[in-house]
C-alpha cells in the first residue's frame, strides 16, 4: 500500500528497517535556523536522515526571488539520493511543528514527481507521546539515484500579478490574520498581503492536539473559501513558500486535487515596490 498525504506513527513503526521506505526529518525554527539540527542530533525516529530548509530545501536567495526560494530540482535530487530515496521509495518525511516544514518537502518531493510520499501525522511529537523509540546514531543510508522530473505546479509572480486584473485564479494565503491584515509583520520589510488573496492560516488545518483535523471537515472548510472555484484554480501562497505547502497537503487529504503554489509568495511579492498590496489594518 502506498502512502500519498498523511501516515500514522503506528503504520511507520510497523515499516521500520523496511528497505523500501525511507524517513526524513526536516526539523526547523524559524527563529533558530541550526535547532532542527541540533533535534535530530540529540534524537530522530530510527534510520531518519537530516534534511535542513534553508540548506537543502531552499534555494539561493538573490533579494528579489523570496526567504525560501524553490531548490535546484537536479541539487535537491542528489541530497535525495545521497539520503536513500529513489524513485521506488516510501518517504515519510516530519518534523515538530505541526508538519509546517515536513509538507514543504512532502510538496517538494510530488513536485519533482514522486508520489509516494506522506507526512508522519502529529509528527515525532506524537511519536514520543506514545512512548517509541528515538535514536542518536546517524543512519548509514545506501546511496542511490533519485531521478527527478518536475511538474508544472508553480506560478510565476508574473502570472500572479496578471491575474490581479484578469481573476481566473484562487490565490489562498497560508499566513496568520493578523499578518495577511499587515499587523505585526516581522518576517518581511512590507505588511499585508496580495490584492484579492484569501486567508487561510495553514494552522486551522490541526485538531488541539497537532494532528491534521479530518477530511470531512477540511473538505467543507475549503469549499467555503473557494466558494465556487475548482481547485484546479487556486493557488497558495504564504511568507515564503513554506506553510503554503501545509494548505496544499490539507486539499489533498480533503480530496481537492491540482491546487498549484507561487512558490515566492509575500516574500517576492513585497520586494518589488512598484506591485499593489492591500492592507485591512484598523
Amino acid at each position: 500500500m502506498s502512502y500519498k498525504t498523511l501516515v500514522s506513527s503506528a503504520i511507520v513503526a510497523d515499516h521500520l528497517g523496511d528497505r523500501g521506505w525511507s524517513v526524513l526529518d526536516c526539523r526547523h525554527q524559524l527563529a533558530d535556523p541550526e535547532a532542527g539540527a541540533r533535534a535530530y542530533v540529540a534524537g530522530h525516529l530510527p534510520g531518519a536522515s537530516f534534511l535542513h530548509l534553508d540548506r537543502h530545501l531552499s534555494g539561493a536567495m538573490n533579494g528579489s526571488n523570496g526567504r525560501h526560494p524553490l531548490p535546484d530540482p537536479l541539487v535537491l535530487a542528489a541530497r535525495l539520493g545521497a539520503a536513500g530515496v529513489s524513485r521506488e521509495s516510501q518517504v515519510v518525511v516530519y518534523d515538530d511543528s505541526g508538519g509546517m516544514i515536513a509538507a514543504r518537502l512532502w510538496w517538494l518531493l510530488r513536485w519533482l514527481g514522486h508520489d509516494r510520499v506522506a507526512v508522519l501525522d502529529g509528527g515525532i511529537g506524537r511519536w514520543v507521546k506514545e512512548g517509541r523509540p528515538l535514536l542518536t546514531e546517524l543512519p548509514e543510508a545506501a546511496a542511490t539515484v533519485f531521478e527527478a522530473s518536475p511538474r508544472d505546479w508553480v506560478v510565476s509572480t508574473q502570472e500572479v500579478l496578471a491575474d490581479i486584473y484578469e481573476a481566473q485564479l484562487c490565490l489562498i494565503d497560508a499566513r496568520s490574520a493578523d499578518r495577511f491584515r499587515g499587523e505585526n509583520e516581522t518576517l518581511d520589510p512590507v505588511g499585508g498581503h496580495i490584492p484579492g488573496a484569501r486567508n487561510r492560516f495553514f494552522g486551522d488545518n490541526l485538531d488541539a492536539d497537532g494532528c491534521f483535523r479530518p477530511a470531512s471537515e477540511l473538505r467543507r472548510e475549503f469549499l467555503a473559501l473557494l466558494a465556487g472555484c475548482a481547485p484546479q484554480q487556486v493557488v497558495m501562497s504564504c511568507g515564503s513558500g513554506v506553510t503554503a505547502c501545509h494548505n496544499l497537503l490539507a486539499m489533498e487529504v480533503a480530496g481537492l486535487y491540482q491546487a498549484r503554489l507561487y512558490a515566492g509568495s509575500w516574500s517576492e511579492w513585497c520586494s518589488d515596490p512598484a506591485r499593489p498590496v492591500a492592507c485591512q489594518v484598523s
